[in-house]
């Protein structure tokens, strides 16, 4: 199939529809090939949504810095007058220094809660790749099948045009009638209004898998090299039921959320506990004269502690929501395996219907869809059938070939999402 990829690109440079130099010329776009795994190659690397989700694993990792961070001392100075010069009263000057001893464990608890945080920010990066590489390899067989869909038009147009050109000839000869020259030409122009669609779609497709890539690349257009073979598994369900739900990246994450919560609950635990003020003070008094009561210069020091009234811990909200959020990650979490058995479930489903359809066309559906179009088009250059039994087989045929392609993406489109449940990727 890949041959015949090559040799369609081949054709269509010589013909001048769509590729290669003709299209640079006409639309400005160069054409690079690229295989699946260079591709998602370049997605895990320059993917702009990934590349700003990885911050998110950063930020949290200074965010356990921050939490390491102990209450700020604070020094304070003065200095005083007693504005009494007619008693000569003294002058002086004081310093104190207090802080905050944090009790009850808060600092650890902040630190614990910090560094569950950035494991919950690994395991959501993780399962955010997870998908992107999924939708990527969606992207990437959804614009080869846009091709081959894009060819079967192609193919279509050629034979349509040829017999249309011929039909003009016999029509001059007078072997046929002028209504049977002007509807094959009629035929022919539809196919061709339908080929620059489906062109479109197809260069559209080309265009999306850039936007995976990160790049915007204005003149060049990745061209996907391959085929829709290879794709057959043969995968034990019960067994990726069990893989998914140890290993699967949402899994991680949701028992992540649930080590964030028992955190949380810990620290807002920590934080009804008292904190310990303490201060030290030195001051020193100036020399008074007065002849009532002269004083002579003297230091003073001073020392305490400071005990908070915790009133506030008659309010429980902090410690309730914090129990109810951790609650809700354990309901959270059965949900993300019940989720997940029947996501495998579904996608093994739909991945064993896929298989079978394409079995079923490759049993020979398009072989006799070809067939029949040939011999339909032979008798019909023999004057024995009609055009419009032509049309009809060319109609049959376009739709087979078109059927068998969209089952082809099904198929692995099937794939890709079983391996995306399951948390597994095997795809190259």
């Amino acid at each position: 199939m890949y041959q015949q990829y090559k040799k369609m690109l081949l054709l269509l440079m010589l013909a001048g529809i769509g590729f290669s130099s003709q299209a640079q010329t006409d639309t400005g776009f160069i054409h690079t090939d690229l295989a699946l795994n260079q591709y998602l190659g370049k997605v895990g690397k320059q993917n702009l949504g990934y590349i700003a989700t990885q911050y998110d694993v950063s930020i949290a990792e200074a965010g356990i810095e921050s939490a390491k961070v102990f209450p700020d001392p604070e020094l304070s100075l003065g200095y005083f007058d007693n504005q009494q010069a007619t008693l000569q009263l003294g002058r002086g000057y004081n310093a104190a220094l207090s802080t905050t001893f944090e009790l009850g464990g808060k600092r650890p608890a902040r630190i614990g809660l910090a560094k569950s945080q950035a494991e919950l920010s690994k395991a959501l990066l993780q399962d955010y790749f997870r998908n992107l590489r999924a939708d990527a390899a969606l992207a990437y067989y959804n614009a080869l099948q846009q091709y081959y869909q894009y060819k079967v038009l192609t193919d279509s147009y050629r034979t349509m045009k040829q017999l249309a050109d011929a039909d003009s000839i016999r029509f001059k000869l007078g072997a046929i009638m002028e209504v049977d020259a002007r509807q094959s030409k009629l035929e022919a122009g539809t196919l061709l209004n339908t080929l620059y669609q489906g062109e479109a779609d197809w260069k559209t497709s080309l265009v999306q898998l850039n936007l995976f890539m990160g790049k915007e690349q204005r003149d060049t257009l990745a061209l996907p090299v391959g085929d829709f073979e290879n794709l057959n598994r043969d995968f034990p369900l019960m067994n990726m039921i069990d893989n998914a739900q140890n290993n699967r990246a949402d899994v991680v994450a949701a028992k992540g959320s649930k080590t964030v919560a028992e955190k949380t609950l810990r620290l807002a635990k920590a934080n009804r506990k008292i904190d310990l003020g303490v201060n030290a003070g030195l001051q020193f008094n100036g020399e008074s004269t007065n002849e009532i009561a002269p004083t002579p210069a003297y230091r003073s020091v001073s020392a305490g502690i400071a005990i908070p009234l915790k009133f506030s811990n008659t309010y429980k909200g902090e410690l309730k929501a914090a129990k109810y959020t951790l609650k809700q990650s354990e309901v959270q979490y059965q949900e993300v395996l019940l989720q997940i058995s029947t996501e495998v479930t579904q996608a093994y489903m739909n991945y064993e219907a896929a298989r079978k359809q394409v079995a079923q066309y490759r049993s020979g559906l398009m072989t006799e869809a070809e067939k029949v179009l040939e011999g339909k088009i032979y008798s019909y250059k023999r004057g024995e059938t009609s055009l419009l039994e032509v049309l009809n087989a060319q109609r049959t045929y376009n739709d087979v070939q078109q059927n068998y392609y969209q089952a082809q993406y099904n198929y692995a489109a099937a794939l890709i999402n079983l391996e995306r449940s399951a948390g597994i990727w095997d795809l190259q």
